[in-house]
């Protein structure tokens, strides 16, 4: 795999940066983290170098597990804690069930030549073959399963038609996952000092399974002698699953952030008004690599729509209002059109900001 690969979006990807802050000032619930160790029982996976890609995903994702569960806001929950077959249809509807805050998949890579270094993937086209190829070895385990025609709609994993035909039906969550991910390769670069292979978008039928934010991480290549014999060490499954648990932490610590600084402002403002010093509340609700007119018809006949291009993308906003109550308002109208994943954006003077400086900044 090149190391030069960036990021390729969809034609028309609905994406989150956030989930609400309502919905994560919850704290009955614990956040839900399942873990997912590839292939198992009758798949091996690959066996670069004589390891077993199912052995080593396994003590690496029990290692991730066993620290998450020192946490008690935290629950985690296993696709599979021994060697044992798990359809990959059946791993998402686990992570469905839970209702789950993330799912991670861990798995090793193979290659004919001595490639080496991690790599994290989150569900999307492929800029190039070799990203495609890498997708169509983990999906091909479901000529393993049974009835998997029929599981599947016909999905091929050999055929790159098929493979794209599957991407936009997870869509809501990419931002998420991209931020999960990228926290991930942060971590094996900085720490661990492993080669960034980056974070990449391929089909993964895996991931397309689940309605969270996904990553799959490839750990690095068995078929490379010195990374094959690191990661078959306790030392180098210890090491990156503590990359990964940080990974995991940094993330929910992000959002939770985010809701305390919000508390925080409320309790120690003295007036009734949620009005912010120039700033303007927004509800990002969908995003588009095309320009669409910004009109009810394309956004299930919400009005009052705006756009702003970041990147390669546009994104598309719901409303305006200097007040976070009255956004809030704007969000749950959003909601209830259909935007499920919507979520509150903040913008001074014009310029998008991170929102929780808006959220810092009341006025007297």
């Amino acid at each position: 795999m090149k190391t030069n690969n960036i990021l390729i979006f969809v034609s028309f990807i609905i994406v989150l940066t956030f989930p609400s802050i309502v919905d994560a000032q919850n704290n009955s619930k614990k956040f839900v983290v399942v873990l997912d160790a590839g292939h198992g029982g009758k798949d091996p996976g690959n066996l670069g170098n004589g390891y077993r890609e199912k052995d080593i995903a396994l003590k690496t994702v029990l290692a991730v597990g066993n620290e998450l569960e020192k946490n008690p806001n935290i629950k985690v929950v296993y696709t599979r804690k021994t060697d044992v077959f798990i359809d990959l249809f059946i791993r998402g509807k686990i992570a469905n069930k839970e209702k789950a805050d993330l799912f991670v998949s861990i798995h090793c890579d193979s290659h004919t030549s001595q490639a080496y270094g991690a790599g994290t993937f989150v569900l999307g086209t492929h800029r190039n073959q070799t990203n495609f190829e890498v997708a169509k070895k983990e999906n091909s385990v479901i000529f393993m399963e049974e009835d998997y025609e029929k599981n599947y709609a016909g999905f091929d994993p050999n055929s790159p038609e098929s493979v794209m035909s599957i991407l936009l039906s997870q869509e809501e969550y990419l931002d998420q996952s991209i931020q999960l991910a990228g926290l991930i390769q942060k971590n094996f670069t900085s720490k661990l000092s492993r080669k960034d292979r980056k974070v990449k978008q391929a089909g993964f039928i895996v991931l397309h399974q689940t309605v969270m934010p996904s990553v799959l991480v490839e750990l690095g290549f068995l078929t490379n002698n010195k990374e094959g014999a690191y990661l078959n060490s306790k030392k180098g499954q210890q090491q990156m699953a503590f990359a990964i648990k940080d990974a995991i932490l940094s993330y929910k610590s992000s959002l939770e952030t985010n809701v305390s600084d919000y508390a925080l402002n409320k309790n120690t403002d003295e007036s009734d008004s949620n009005s912010f010093d120039n700033f303007t509340f927004k509800v990002q609700i969908a995003a588009s690599s095309k320009e669409l007119a910004t009109k009810p018809y394309n956004f299930k006949g919400l009005s009052t729509i705006s756009r702003l291009k970041e990147g390669s993308l546009y994104k598309y906003f719901y409303g305006s209002s200097p007040d976070y109550d009255a956004a809030k308002t704007l969000e749950k109208e959003a909601r209830n059109k259909g935007y499920k994943s919507s979520f509150i954006v903040a913008f001074k003077e014009g310029k998008k900001v991170a929102l929780i400086d808006a959220l810092k900044s009341t006025t007297n």
